[in-house]
């Protein structure tokens, strides 16, 4: 096994004369399954290509993109396992001081918007080469879309990086048939066939059976028609019943979607993990520290594809789909006993999962031959009743790998869908991941507690989520153990007014917890939270919906969440006034804060200087989560940032 080339020399050592694609990266060169360039260049590799890989090259030098020469089939780019602008910024616009997916955390390494910025580069040097772009960040760009950072409307990524071809999705299957194609001789221009494909035309009269979205023009007029244009595309994001998809943009020209690829079989998602990876990042980093991404997923292993709990501010379905993929028991075996033989193993697996770990088969039999529901999901607002929520395979596969020599204990730690936990009316699973799988605390997702939010949010009803917390302390007394509950908490979501976040601040007094980490809603493409954000209007149903964009409010409902931290004493005093609740200003054991003149002087003083601090706290955790979603959804797990949370949810 070997790294693939990154230099002429590795070329020569490697005796390739000319390289069938050159890989351009916004993160270092990590040869590991959890990174979707490694899988891309491996699958690649594993049909007989040869690829290359450029690496976070210097977007202001135009050899930097000749180092590897011109290649035979083309040039394929992607952004980095997150999105460059998540990567780069917190919610609040400043820059994120470390980048995990750069040599020594270094940032400023990738431009803003890097697939756009590497596909000009690469067109001014190389007029008439191939230009294929994946990842992420063009898989949700991939049609027009709105982009916080700039806070504007944009055209599909396919026009303004000026590629010819979007591979999204996970894209293994239609990389090898973009590959197939080009290497017979068919010119890119003529690849409009391939699944999992978006494309550029200005002749639509052979498309068959094609769906008419809202013009460019249209939605960039009326954010409505984008709502709407938005709610089309959701529903077509399955493989068995996703039609093709025409958005126009001046000029006469279209951006043409076809269906998504096919989901991988477990033999194929096998087949994908085995490759000769060299499961670390390139050698050329050691000097700078390593990647610091390595460490999250060195011990980690993937289990599972896709989501089917159908949360509205994940991009999950848009990417991976709602139709579960799943690897063999004795697959992930095999990866294990990779990981034990590591020499920095300790004994301990730090996950098992997915997007959602306890997801192992579809939700329905129907899934597989029929697909999913296009306008019902299986989980929310409850669960369907077809949904059929079982977790013995999980369970088995879990036994299995605690059995390992070597193998001290299990984790799960990327997350636990609670929801479809309490749907199955089998507890073995339950009680085992009690006593073997939680290293002291669990953390779980229920983002709000009001009711009003949780349905803008597609999460299930607060009742769901107390009854997940009495049991699992049931259990932990049944089994002689003291573990917590981490909550996941979001502030300012569309449908959150202050009378929603206050609601929230009193159930955290009452649960006696405040949470060290809070994440302020990140508006990321292609979510229907971020339409809601853009149009104030639920795709789903067309109502209007409340959305808070204003700085300040949103500051005063992150603070209400942390209403203890004497750093945020006059935002939520502010908070509680506009809100009329000044009854909860006072003694009373019932209230958040006390009167001015109670509080303490110093901290009062100290606030006032403060505000570099609540600046940098407006983000702290959503890049860890941000970054733990994309290792699902870049290629393979999240290999973001994850903080450590010393505070715990106690019991009541």
């Amino acid at each position: 096994m070997a790294f693939l080339p990154i230099s002429k020399k590795d070329m020569e050592e490697q005796h390739i004369e000319q390289l069938d694609f050159v890989y351009v990266i916004g993160d270092a060169y990590v040869d590991h399954p959890s990174f979707g360039h490694a899988i891309i260049s491996r699958v690649l590799q594993s049909h007989g290509y040869s690829v290359g890989i450029i690496s976070q090259p210097d977007w202001k030098d135009e050899n930097s993109i000749t180092i590897l020469g011109k290649p035979r089939l083309g040039f394929l780019i992607s952004g980095g396992n997150m999105d460059s602008m998540v990567n780069h910024y917190f919610v609040s616009g400043k820059h994120r001081p470390t980048d995990a997916y750069t040599p020594g955390g270094e940032p400023y390494k990738r431009p803003d918007h890097a697939t756009v910025v590497y596909g000009n580069l690469i067109r001014r040097v190389y007029k008439d080469s191939p230009v294929i772009i994946g990842g992420i960040e063009a898989s949700l760009r991939r049609m027009a879309h709105y982009d916080y950072w700039s806070d504007s409307f944009k055209r599909s990524i396919l026009l303004d990086s000026q590629a010819d071809l979007i591979s999204y999705g996970m894209g293994e299957k239609s990389i090898v048939e973009i590959a197939d194609a080009l290497a017979s001789g068919i010119a890119v221009k003529d690849i409009t066939f391939i699944s999992g494909t978006v494309y550029k035309t200005k002749d639509i009269d052979g498309i068959y059976d094609g769906v008419r979205l809202p013009s460019y023009d249209e939605m960039k007029e009326e954010p409505r028609r984008y709502a709407e244009s938005f709610q089309v595309q959701y529903c077509n994001t399955d493989p068995f019943t996703g039609k093709t998809l025409i958005e126009e943009y001046p000029n006469g020209v279209y951006v043409v979607q076809n269906p998504p690829q096919p989901p991988l079989t477990t033999q194929e998602m096998d087949a994908v993990y085995d490759l000769p990876y060299m499961r670390t990042y390139h050698p050329s980093y050691e000097e700078a520290g390593g990647v610091p991404a390595i460490s999250e997923i060195k011990f980690s292993l993937v289990s599972n594809r896709g989501c089917f709990g159908g949360c509205n501010f994940c991009a999950l379905t848009f990417h991976q789909g709602r139709t579960i993929q799943v690897r063999s028991h004795e697959s992930i075996i095999k990866e294990a006993e990779l990981v034990i033989k590591d020499k920095d193993f300790k004994g301990y697996i730090h996950d098992v999962g997915g997007p959602t770990a306890n997801f192992r088969q579809p939700s329905c039999k129907k899934q597989m031959s029929q697909g999913v529901c296009k306008n019902r999901q299986c989980l929310f607002p409850e669960p369907c009743p077809n949904l059929e929520a079982d977790h013995s395979d999980y369970l088995t596969l879990l036994c299995k790998l605690r059995a390992l020599p070597g193998v001290k204990k299990v984790f799960i730690r990327s997350g636990i869908r609670f929801d479809y936990l309490m749907a199955d009316s089998d507890d073995t699973f339950f009680r085992e991941l009690v006593e073997h799988h939680v290293s002291g605390q669990l953390k779980v997702a229920p983002e709000h507690i009001s009711d009003t939010v949780l349905s803008k949010l597609g999460k299930p009803k607060k009742e769901v989520y107390e009854r997940f917390v009495r049991k699992y302390y049931k259990i932990n007394e049944q089994l002689g153990k003291k573990q917590f509950l981490v909550p996941y908490l979001m502030s300012s979501h569309p449908g959150s007014t202050l009378k929603e976040a206050i609601e929230l601040a009193e159930y955290l007094r009452d649960l006696g917890y405040m949470p060290e980490q809070v994440q302020d809603f990140y508006p990321t493409p292609s979510t229907v939270s971020t339409v809601m954000y853009y149009t104030g209007i639920d795709p789903r149903n067309g109502k209007k919906v409340y959305v808070c964009r204003n700085p300040h409010e949103k500051a005063m409902q992150r603070a209400l969440i942390q209403y203890r931290n004497p750093n945020n004493y006059d935002l939520v005093r502010e908070a509680l006034i506009k809100g009329g609740r000044e009854d909860l200003i006072g003694f009373d054991k019932k209230c958040l804060i006390k009167p001015r003149k109670m509080a303490n002087q110093n901290q009062v003083q100290k606030t006032a200087g403060s505000k570099k601090t609540k600046s940098n706290n407006i983000n702290r955790n959503d890049k860890s989560r941000n970054a733990e979603k994309s290792r699902n959804s870049g290629g393979a797990k999240n290999n973001g940032k994850k903080k450590t949370i010393r505070n715990v949810h106690k019991k009541k």
